[in-house]
C-alpha cells in the first residue's frame, strides 16, 4: 500500500515536535477526500527532508492532529545532483507542465526566465506572484505524488540579463542548451573533472534564444550545449534536459 503523505513545515510542530498539525487545506483532503479517521496511519513531511510516520490523533471541523510515531526514510531520496533548471516563461499549461515534471526528476529548483523570445510578458508584480504561487502549489502536490520529503524551489521570475550575470557558488556547472552554436552534452561531460555536484541549465522558449542572448551567456562563462539533430519543443527540451542531468550526475540511472 502507498504512503499516505501530506505536508506540514517545521512552523506546524507541536508538544516538543511530538505531534503536528496540519493546514485547512491539508485536512480536509484527508478528513473529506480520503475520509481518514481517528487512529488512521499517515506520513508527514516537512519539505526540507524530514518525512515521519504518524497515527491521526483528532479529526474536526477546525483541523486535524497527528501524533508523531517514528521519523522515517522518505518513500524517495533526493538526488545528490543539485540541479536548477532555468526556463523562459511559456504560455498556458506549459509552463506548469514543467514544474510538475522538474519536482518528479529531483530538480532542487526551477527559476523562470524573462526572455527576448518568452511566450509570455508579466503586467506587474502582482501577476508574477500569482503565477509563483501556482507553480509553488503544483509543486506540493507533485511531491505529495513523487515521493520527494523537500519541496523543489520556484524562483521569482527573473530578466535573463540579471540572471547570467549573477556570481553562483564554486564548482557550479552553468549550461545554456540552445539548437546552435554548442557542444554536445556527450561530448562535455566525459571532459569534467571532478564531477559536479551542482548544475544550473538554461532552457530557452518556443522562439529559441536570440544570437546576443547567447553571446551574452558565454561572456559570462556558460558553456553552451546543443542537442542532437531533432527540434524540441520548448517544455519537451525542460523535461528532457533534467532526465539526461540527472542521468550523467544525479540519480537517474
Amino acid at each position: 500500500m502507498s504512503r499516505r503523505r501530506f505536508y506540514a513545515p517545521r512552523s506546524a510542530s507541536l508538544l516538543n515536535d511530538k505531534a503536528v498539525t496540519l493546514s485547512l487545506e491539508e485536512s480536509r483532503h484527508l478528513r473529506d477526500v480520503l475520509r481518514l479517521q481517528r487512529g488512521d496511519e499517515v506520513y508527514v513531511f516537512d519539505g526540507r527532508g524530514r518525512e515521519d510516520r504518524c497515527v491521526i490523533a483528532s479529526v474536526d471541523r477546525d483541523g486535524v492532529t497527528l501524533d508523531r510515531v517514528e521519523e522515517v526514510q522518505p518513500a524517495r531520496p533526493e538526488s545528490p545532483l543539485k540541479l536548477i533548471l532555468g526556463v523562459a516563461l511559456l504560455k498556458g499549461e506549459k509552463f506548469d507542465l514543467i514544474v510538475q515534471k522538474a519536482a518528479e526528476l529531483g530538480v532542487a529548483r526551477v527559476a523562470p526566465i524573462l526572455t527576448t523570445r518568452a511566450d509570455v510578458r508579466l503586467r506587474d508584480e502582482e501577476e508574477a506572484k500569482r503565477k509563483t504561487e501556482r507553480w509553488r502549489r503544483i509543486v506540493l502536490e507533485s511531491t505529495k505524488q513523487c515521493g520527494r520529503a523537500r519541496l523543489m524551489g520556484i524562483d521569482a521570475p527573473i530578466a535573463f540579463e540579471s540572471l547570467i550575470s549573477r556570481p553562483g557558488p564554486d564548482g557550479e556547472l552553468r549550461l545554456m542548451f540552445a539548437e546552435r552554436d554548442g557542444t554536445s552534452l556527450a561530448g562535455l561531460v566525459p571532459n569534467l573533472q571532478p564531477r559536479p555536484v551542482e548544475v544550473f541549465a538554461l532552457v530557452g522558449s518556443e522562439g529559441g534564444w536570440t544570437d546576443d542572448e547567447i553571446a551574452q551567456a558565454r561572456a559570462q562563462s556558460w558553456a553552451i550545449v546543443t542537442f542532437g539533430g531533432r527540434t524540441l519543443r520548448a517544455e519537451t527540451a525542460a523535461i528532457v534536459v533534467a532526465a539526461l542531468l540527472q542521468h550523467a550526475f544525479g540519480d537517474l540511472v
